[in-house]
């Protein structure tokens, strides 16, 4: 959920694969992003993917429904956004990553090639405890040093890195700010809980992406839910590519969708929002649609 000014918001081994680099994207004024604002417009980015996890752009307005508190909203903007983003890399380095670490490093640097200029990275590499080895940066070699360091050692500290990346995103240039997490287990040495981590997630308008190596990921699952990210579960490492690619699309293939909330109110409370995709041309083909689940108002 993306927030704007105080008439906006928003709410929100290894195969080798060719990757095609983004091309610059256009200039253009952003609102900045900010939580607790007057709630008037409230923007929802939205990905839509077919069965095949491919980012369906050629929906229209009409095939959008977006609901606040269960009450159907009129839409007043629509469009389809690739602006930059703000990505904060969570990098596992515990023990249990030692016969996996090559292969997550080369998925971070696939998806660093799909980059466009104006997008910016930090990275934070995490066992025992997290640490922010890479500040915000656009060059992606500073990156790709860091990741020839890492030797795997310790436990599994997966929800302090979550939560130290998510706090450094306030220095994020770019309104769309996502963290995309790489890990092979559950966390079983964090200090922060699950619940104060959805929070600050919820209030720094951060999407999650993330990659779960041979096992289910269900708390990632669940964060990415509820920010309008996605979670996929890697079997094997052959997969991993693959994984990464889709993921890359995904975060750079949204709609937005803004709605005048009938019920506009500085309440400070967390509005639920849910949305409806009606697949194209009347078909009943299966789709996956992400969005962030809701917004927090200013409590005035």
């Amino acid at each position: 959920m993306l927030l704007a000014s105080a008439s906006q918001v928003t709410a929100f081994g290894q195969t080798r694969v060719s990757v095609t680099p983004r091309s610059r994207a256009a200039n253009k004024v952003l609102p900045s992003a900010n939580i607790r604002l007057d709630v008037k417009l409230v923007l929802t980015p939205i990905s839509v993917t077919d069965a095949l996890d491919r980012p369906l752009i050629d929906l229209h307005k009409g095939n959008f429904h977006i609901f606040e508190d269960d009450a159907e909203q009129d839409i007043a903007s629509f469009s389809i956004s690739e602006a930059p983003v703000s990505v904060g890399l969570v990098f596992d380095s515990s023990r249990s990553m030692r016969n996996s670490i090559e292969d997550s490093r080369m998925a971070v640097e696939q998806f660093m090639q799909t980059a466009a200029p104006e997008d910016e990275f930090l990275l934070v590499k995490f066992s025992d405890k997290p640490e922010l080895t890479t500040p915000f940066t656009h060059n992606a070699e500073e990156i790709s040093q860091q990741l020839n360091l890492p030797i795997a050692h310790g436990f599994t500290a997966l929800l302090d890195a979550m939560f130290l990346a998510t706090q450094t995103m306030r220095h994020a240039v770019n309104p769309r700010k996502v963290l995309l997490v790489l890990t092979d287990g559950v966390d079983n040495n964090s200090r922060y809980s699950e619940r104060e981590l959805e929070r600050l997630l919820r209030e720094a308008d951060v999407r999650v992406y993330a990659i779960g190596l041979f096992q289910r990921p269900e708390f990632l699952e669940k964060m990415a839910a509820e920010t309008g990210g996605r979670a996929l579960w890697v079997r094997k490492l052959t997969e991993l590519p693959e994984a990464i690619e889709t993921l890359s699309r995904q975060i750079r293939s949204e709609y937005m969708v803004g709605y005048i909330s009938k019920k506009a109110e500085n309440d400070g409370k967390y509005h639920k929002i849910r949305v409806a995709v009606e697949p194209p041309g009347g078909t009943r083909l299966p789709i996956h649609t992400s969005w962030r689940h809701g917004y927090l108002a200013l409590n005035d």
